[in-house]
């Protein structure tokens, strides 16, 4: 039997998952992901991310939905590296918090937001695949958690802040290693965001309905072409950042060997000047003794100066090769990440994006871009 394929989940978020007839695919993923069985979703709200136009196909992808509880949950898909990702988070769930009320409605009818962020890139250091963030406020001195009365239904209830501020769950899909973990519904659907997968015995919910709708070969001969053209992009993507690394690294062991061999002639020569002056300190005192003690105070003191000079200039020179090193690393490191960011901008003008997609992807200013895209027409 032929192995059946399936698109990947970020393509399948932004181009299929929105149709309410696949509902019950992204009901199930966040129902397993949040641990919140039975969730519905009413609808699927506008957000900048979420725009589905030319320009934005290579964006990020996210979901603003609402649930029939009346809570708002953002799925968020990130495949390409940014370095302020948090921050962009923190902001869409404070917007999708403001964006509840209108001008002179009750603070009570906010509702809970929960943000849930699938990464296919290493963000930060942990050894689990996901991280949940919840407030809770507790007491400093006793640690108990404060319960907070709200109004719910007409009625006064008492409820912990964690049920009502924003609740995060970051997915870190290279994290996750599905060899020898027990297929529970969360680890099926990671296998299927890690792989592109899914096993005809898995029942993780929406996964069932997934395995039906997202086929490839269901596609249509455009739709095809879109998604190989995606996939093309995203591969020269993690091509070019695995280059860049690759050289980066191999550049820094080069500069190792020449600085550690330049610091080791520098020691040798030291000890030598050590051994040396030992050497000629014992012989002066020798020949100071005979000759007197006079000159030998004499002889003495300009040692020291002489040798407190020289002692002087080294330690001189030593703070200065430890601080140019640092600035070269440094500028490596930056000259580095500068090519990367410049590749991916060459990349993302060929595919036609705009200055200011191409902006918030690689944080170029729109000045430099302009000057690329100058650069690539007169050197096609």
């Amino acid at each position: 039997m032929t192995e059946q394929h399936y698109v990947w989940f970020d393509w399948a978020v932004k181009h299929m998952l929105r149709n309410k007839a696949n509902f019950e695919i992204l009901e199930g993923f966040i129902s397993v992901m949040i641990g919140k069985k039975g969730l519905k979703i009413l609808e699927i709200l506008e957000s900048e991310g979420n725009q589905e136009s030319e320009s934005s196909k290579y964006n990020r992808v996210d979901v603003k939905a609402r649930t029939a509880d009346h809570e708002t949950i953002i799925v968020e898909v990130q495949v390409i590296r940014e370095v302020d990702f948090l921050e962009r988070v923190l902001f869409g769930v404070a917007k999708a918090v403001t964006e509840q009320l209108h001008i002179g409605e009750p603070y009570s009818k906010i509702k809970k937001v929960y943000s849930i962020s699938v990464v296919y890139f290493d963000l930060g250091v942990g050894s689990d695949y996901i991280y949940r963030g919840q407030t809770t406020l507790r007491g400093i001195h006793t640690d108990d958690e404060l319960q907070i009365s709200t109004q719910e239904r007409s009625a006064i209830e008492s409820k912990p802040a964690a049920e009502l501020f924003p609740e995060y769950y970051i997915v870190r899909v290279r994290k996750f290693n599905p060899e020898g973990v027990t297929p529970s519904e969360l680890e099926q659907w990671m296998e299927y965001l890690k792989t592109g997968k899914i096993r005809s015995e898995y029942n993780a919910a929406g996964l069932e309905k997934a395995r039906q709708t997202l086929i490839y070969d269901s596609m249509n001969d455009g739709e095809k072409k879109a998604y190989r053209d995606y996939l093309d992009f995203m591969r020269n993507q993690e091509y070019n950042l695995d280059t860049s690394h690759e050289e980066g690294r191999k550049m820094g062991l080069e500069e190792g060997r020449i600085v550690g061999r330049e610091e080791g002639r520098i020691e040798g020569r030291e000890e030598g000047r050590k051994v040396g002056r030992e050497e000629g300190r014992i012989e002066g005192r020798e020949e100071g003794r005979i000759e007197g003690r006079e000159e030998g105070r004499i002889e003495g003191r300009e040692e020291g100066r002489i040798e407190g000079r020289e002692e002087g200039r080294i330690e001189g020179r030593e703070e200065g090769r430890i601080e140019g090193r640092e600035e070269g690393r440094i500028e490596g490191r930056e000259e580095g990440r500068t090519e990367a960011t410049t590749t991916i901008a060459r990349n993302l003008i060929k595919l036609g994006l705009s200055d200011a997609e191409i902006s918030a992807t690689t944080g170029l200013a729109i000045q430099e871009i302009a000057d690329l895209r100058k650069s690539s027409t007169l050197n096609p």
